[in-house]
């Protein structure tokens, strides 16, 4: 199949451009922000609405901040070294979602440490409103032409523009698929049940180990990045980082007590 002709740049006023990916990340911290603010008042969580007003703008920092950070460290640490001045090129690309993640989970310990609230009825609500992100981050992707699959004989197989003549996987929709929607309606069916809601962490441990899965099963369809290929064990680097996620979401589910 041939690559869809999409314009990566949705509309554009002389230098000023408006990107479908930057569209993405409004769109996935908008409708989480609204979802959150939308179960915040439960009982099970009991977060006034005007403390998720304020978390946005941390939550926001923390993915950009981390997600910058956690490109340059995980994917292309020797580039950025010989030319620092990238790393605040932000709309070159380059963002990671495990640093995005690790970024989040900081803004989220000091916010509720401020705010004195509990952590984990914050990181539950946040598990819950963060495949949207993932969602349309993973389609944008796929629009930008980017992180495609490996070559395949699927029929559904997509000639990228950047990826050769071979047919490769669109792995970024299985992501979407799966890290996105998929995720975004299990957590959200299973945190209906008070049982859930009252246990807390399990959402929290529910949707690392969900990302984490899906990640580490999708990477067998992508194609790793070319300047680092496959490391330990014939690992991505998306799955050497989604192991240790893994196995922490799994051991929070385990531990998570109800509310007091």
């Amino acid at each position: 199949m041939p690559f869809p002709d999409i314009d990566p740049v949705l509309i554009s006023f002389g230098p000023f451009a408006v990107r479908w990916y930057s569209l993405a990340y409004i769109a996935g911290l908008v409708l989480g922000w609204r979802l959150i603010r939308h179960h915040a008042v439960k009982p099970a969580f009991n977060i006034s609405p005007n403390k998720v007003d304020d978390f946005l703008i941390w939550a926001t920092l923390g993915i950009i901040l981390g997600g910058r950070i956690g490109y340059v460290l995980f994917y292309n640490f020797a580039y950025f070294a010989e030319n620092p001045g990238k790393i605040f090129i932000l709309w070159e690309g380059g963002m990671s979602f495990h640093g995005g993640l690790l970024g989040v989970v900081i803004a989220t310990f000091f916010f509720c440490r401020q705010h004195k609230i509990n952590f984990f009825n914050l990181s539950d609500l946040l598990a819950c409103a963060t495949p949207i992100g993932l969602f349309f981050g993973r389609i944008a992707n796929f629009i930008n032409a980017e992180l495609f699959g490996r070559v395949t004989d699927v029929p559904w197989g997509i000639i990228f523009p950047n990826g050769g003549p071979a047919p490769r996987h669109p792995s970024q929709l299985y992501e979407a698929v799966l890290e996105g929607l998929f995720l975004f309606l299990a957590l959200n069916f299973i945190a209906r049940h008070a049982a859930i809601q009252n246990r807390r962490g399990f959402l929290t441990g529910a949707f690392l180990s969900g990302y984490a899965a899906s990640r580490i099963f999708v990477e067998l369809f992508r194609q790793p990045d070319p300047h680092i290929g496959f490391l330990l064990f014939n690992l991505t680097m998306g799955q050497l980082l989604s192991l240790p996620m893994l196995a922490a979401g799994i051991y929070i589910m385990f531990r998570s007590q109800p509310a007091k």
